[in-house]
């Protein structure tokens, strides 16, 4: 299936962290639901439960946008700007040996990090993974988490994104520019366990990009 890469629409989506058969796509869809973000792994030992391209096929096929987000490792991880560069290479290796359009956005997910962590190892972290990321023609977002030791300005001053999504548990602003995608509390439909998001226009005037079905 062809895909468009394009200027999101503001209006109600979601994020799930398990495969959808079409049934369960379509039933978003039918939901009034306008777009899905899923996730890419972080390393080979652990594809199994993410994107493929055959769910791009279902995703798209059903009249749902789509946009992707890297998972986090486990709470009380390490940021440094090798594993930045490192996770960021394989966010983009998988994303095109599956299919993903270049041009979209792909989010890193960045919460809970290590107690003895600074600011400055996770600006490093984020800026070597954004760069990975773009320069292989995809678009770098945040996921903005609980614990990730960086202020509200560190925020905006101090990252390479401009596309900003704030998690159901984040009491953080970003000023001037603000947020993009509001993620909202966990819900259940058909079967599927996923998370709420409403995507909007910030402050500056940008939406993220995702891709569509040539036909949507």
């Amino acid at each position: 299936m062809q895909a468009t890469v394009k200027s999101a629409t503001p209006g109600m989506g979601f994020d799930v962290n398990q495969q959808l058969s079409a049934g369960q796509a379509t039933a978003f869809r039918e939901a009034g639901y306008l777009f899905c973000v899923r996730y890419l792994p972080r390393t080979p030992l652990l594809i199994p439960g993410n994107l493929t391209a055959a769910e791009i096929e279902i995703i798209l096929g059903a009249g749902l946008a789509l946009m992707a987000v890297q998972h986090v490792p486990n709470p009380g991880w390490d940021p440094t700007a090798d594993l930045g560069e490192q996770y960021g290479n394989y966010a983009v290796q998988y994303a095109q040996e599956i299919g993903l359009p270049n041009g979209i956005n792909i989010f890193l997910d960045l919460e809970e990090v290590a107690a003895g962590a600074t600011p400055q190892d996770v600006i490093d972290y984020c800026h070597a993974w954004a760069a990975s990321v773009e320069v292989a023609g995809y678009v770098p977002g945040v996921y903005v988490g609980w614990n990730i030791k960086l202020s509200d300005q560190q925020l905006y001053a101090n990252l390479p994104f401009k596309n900003y999504w704030r998690a159901y548990n984040c009491d953080q602003s970003i000023p001037t520019r603000g947020y993009q995608i509001l993620q909202k509390i966990q819900q259940v439909l058909d079967g599927v366990t996923f998370d709420p998001d409403v995507l909007q226009t910030d402050n500056m005037g940008d939406v993220p990009v995702w891709a569509v079905a040539d036909n949507s």
